[in-house]
């Protein structure tokens, strides 16, 4: 099982942080922050605004723990491994705070089950999109680290939550959020509870958005939603997600574009039209399909049919024939039978996925899900359907692999190290060249594959 990529890109907006003509500026001179952060992408961007607001405030950000005076965890209910995780970093700052003062915030997407077991053992809880009242919270708790007024008792003004400058964590992968939400409500999900229904973020603010990125010589840009697809359904004058799409696409020639995340009962012809004909959209599509079974599928709320989901995958190939297509996947969700699974191997078999993000189903109080089904699958059943499933995967991971020898291929160099590089094709395959010329990280370069690897490739430097 391959991990998804978690990085980001360059800074906008900046003008955009304090919009008002005069503010409260808190004075957190050599104070410095370290944020922590569980989940998908999207809360990886969402850190990246609160990293500026931070910034504002006067703190320094810092990848140390034990240097942080303020600790701030952007959690993620999805899962409760994620959640067990959090309990375990409270006890350690439990015994920093009787030595040092410090300051500890949680933030993101939480829901209201764990919202309770959780905010009383956190000096400050925030909603990641309504920052306005962070700085007043701080100063509540430490009145000595502020504010210094720099006119009067004017309230801090900030901007909306997606104009807020983010300070990117990449100078050449840059993930650019085009809503939030979602409004599928799939039995075993979390974000609906945590993120409220679809919100699409105006079209001409993306746009702008990533024109400065390219302007700074971005090379990847990641377009995210919890559903790309429904993107502009819930505005009446909003251009929808095929044309977002094809006019970021043709705004240069020499950048990646991707987007994370679709929903198959959203993907339309439109969409699949504007991917094969825009080269800068990348052979690569993430599909989750989350189980093989129609039965498991009725009982997830997915809304289409392991058919339905098929017939999509041949319109795909069809059109694109190269592409690389993802899923996620749920083993021992709520009653999955043998048969049920045993269909779901079945699915693996015949589209031969090499990629995909397989998780053992994790009871979230607050969903449909723990409120109808029982978690009756234990534990020792669902590891080794997850074994199963990961076997698969290593089988046509390889497979898939073996086609690319001798080909030539752009890699994105992401690390240098003395002996070789590291880096990506545009479909996410990993790339080691092994090779003692300087490369450098955050370009393009030619690659010759050499060796398939289970999950990953080897090459060199393309001389021609």
């Amino acid at each position: 099982m391959q991990a998804r990529p978690r990085a980001a890109g360059a800074g906008f907006y900046l003008a955009l942080i304090f919009q008002a003509k005069s503010y409260i500026m808190p004075f957190m001179a050599n104070k410095k922050f370290h944020l922590i952060i569980f989940g998908c992408q999207m809360n990886y961007s969402d850190a990246e605004r609160l990293s500026s607001v931070l910034k504002d405030l006067g703190y320094q950000e810092t990848k140390s723990e034990d240097e942080a005076d303020l600790i701030c965890i952007l959690a993620c209910s999805v899962r409760q491994t994620a959640v067990d995780r959090i309990h375990g970093k409270i006890r350690n700052w439990q015994l920093a705070k009787t030595k040092r003062p410090l300051i500890t915030i949680l933030a993101g997407c939480v829901l209201p089950e764990d919202q309770k077991k959780l905010e009383h053992k956190f000096d400050i809880f925030i909603d990641i999109k309504n920052l306005d009242n962070l700085a007043k919270s701080i100063q509540k708790i430490n009145p000595a680290e502020g504010p210094e007024r720099s006119r009067g008792k004017e309230k801090l003004a900030l901007p909306q939550f997606f104009d807020i400058a983010p300070s990117y964590y990449s100078n050449y992968r840059a993930y650019v959020p085009i809503m939030t939400g979602c409004n599928k409500f799939c039995t075993y999900c979390a974000v609906p509870h945590t993120r409220g229904r679809e919100v699409s973020r105006p079209s001409q603010d993306i746009i702008k958005e990533v024109q400065e990125l390219l302007k700074q010589n971005y090379k990847e840009i990641i377009l995210l939603g919890q559903n790309v697809n429904s993107y502009g359904l819930d505005k009446e004058n909003e251009i929808k997600f095929p044309e977002l799409l094809e006019k970021i696409a043709k705004l240069d020639n020499n950048f990646w574009l991707k987007f994370l995340t679709s929903h198959p009962y959203d993907m339309s012809d439109d969409l699949i039209t504007v991917m094969a004909d825009n080269k800068n959209i990348n052979n690569y599509l993430h599909l989750p399909v989350q189980s093989g079974s129609d039965s498991m599928l009725k009982r997830m709320n997915r809304h289409y049919s392991i058919k339905k989901y098929k017939n999509l995958i041949k319109k795909i190939k069809t059109k694109i024939p190269d592409i690389a297509i993802s899923t996620d996947l749920i083993v021992g969700f709520s009653g999955e039978t043998e048969q049920e699974f045993t269909d779901t191997i079945k699915l693996f078999d015949e589209l031969k996925f090499n990629m995909a993000y397989v998780s053992q189903y994790s009871e979230r109080s607050g969903t449909t899900a723990a409120k109808l089904y029982s978690d009756d699958i234990d534990k020792q059943t669902k590891k080794q359907r997850w074994q199963i499933i990961n076997k698969l995967l290593t089988k046509y991971s390889l497979e898939f692999n073996k086609k690319l020898i001798n080909t030539q291929q752009e890699v994105l160099i992401d690390v240098v190290k003395p002996d070789k590089a590291i880096g990506k094709l545009s479909n996410y395959v990993a790339v080691h060249v092994m090779d003692n010329k300087k490369l450098e990280v955050g370009k393009f370069y030619k690659i010759k594959i050499t060796k398939a690897l289970d999950w990953g490739l080897e090459g060199e430097i393309n001389n021609d």
